[in-house]
């Protein structure tokens, strides 16, 4: 059976509960958004397929839950995750506080993977607490690209889905470049005893 896509790989979003997570994979991978969401229990995921370079490249996008009590099930699904988008909530210095911690546990779930910052829910100026500038210095001393995005009002969620699609190509070119050492290393002939 021919696969519809050349690529396939695996985004994992992470942060504290209420953050806006489920929100934002419903605006990436649907276009809409929902007012009203149940958290979210363990995991759910959606599939979008994007075209790069020419290929068909499917991204599985996992939310995980942001409580504490589902976190050893989270820490399963970093297996295998090509990258990794990190949200707090602009509203929330708790949130924004608590990234570190979920830095920490990429590091320790994940060898090589990109990450990236997602500030959200950025659409009321009045009830934003973290403030740009605070975000972009924290970012900056990761090495990490920081967004702010509002999943609601539809705001910079592209901005981050070209980063990652961007991102995907890089890993394409490196996951040829492996193919192609693999192969060429394979045809030699070994002498046998």
């Amino acid at each position: 059976m021919a696969r519809d896509y050349d690529y396939l790989f695996k985004l994992l979003i992470i942060g504290d509960s209420g953050v806006g997570k489920s929100s934002l994979l419903l605006r990436f991978a649907d276009n809409t958004f929902s007012g009203s969401y149940i958290t979210t229990i363990g995991v759910d995921f959606k599939i979008r397929t994007v075209e790069i370079n020419g290929e068909k490249v499917k991204l599985q996008i996992w939310d995980t839950a942001g409580q504490e009590r589902f976190r050893t099930i989270t820490s399963t699904y970093y297996r295998g995750t090509h990258g990794v988008i990190v949200v707090y909530d602009v509203s929330s210095a708790e949130s924004f506080v608590n990234v570190k911690r979920w830095l920490h546990e990429i590091n320790q779930n994940c060898d090589d993977v990109c990450r990236i910052l997602v500030g959200n829910k950025n659409d009321d100026p009045a009830s934003k607490v973290v403030e740009t500038n605070d975000a972009q210095k924290f970012a900056e001393q990761m090495g990490i690209r920081l967004f702010e995005t509002s999943a609601k009002e539809n705001i910079n969620v592209e901005d981050v889905s070209q980063t990652r699609k961007e991102s995907v190509a890089k890993q394409q070119q490196q996951q040829q470049s492996e193919v192609v050492k693999l192969s060429k290393s394979s045809k030699r002939k070994k002498k046998c005893c």
